[in-house]
């Protein structure tokens, strides 16, 4: 008699959704719409998928740091060659050694 071999089978929970609603003016409607159409997407799909690429779009821009020729320069060297520290600093290294040295 053969035997049966009972697999387990694990479902994976939903993934958590949220919803979010957006007033339109008509001619946002139409607009929109038309542009999910042309695609072949419904109005929340296009919507959803274009908001996004947008965000997307905005946090990529926000978060390179574009130089110009020179201010890479002055980048490079501050990193490969730091000034020594001005009077202020070095003031500061004194008040803190006599303040920690009494201790």
């Amino acid at each position: 008699m053969p035997q049966t071999i009972q697999r387990s089978r694990r479902r994976t929970p939903p993934a958590k959704t949220y919803r979010f609603d957006a007033r339109l003016n008509e001619e946002q409607k139409l607009l929109i719409q038309r542009a999910a159409d042309l695609e072949g997407r419904t109005m929340t799909d296009f919507v959803l998928h274009s908001a996004e690429a947008a965000a997307e779009r905005a946090i990529e821009k926000r978060a390179m740091l574009i130089l110009t020729v020179r201010e890479t320069e002055c980048f490079a060297n501050a990193i490969l060659k730091p000034p020594g520290p001005g009077p202020g600093l070095r003031k500061a290294a004194r008040e803190y050694r006599r303040k920690t040295a009494m201790r």
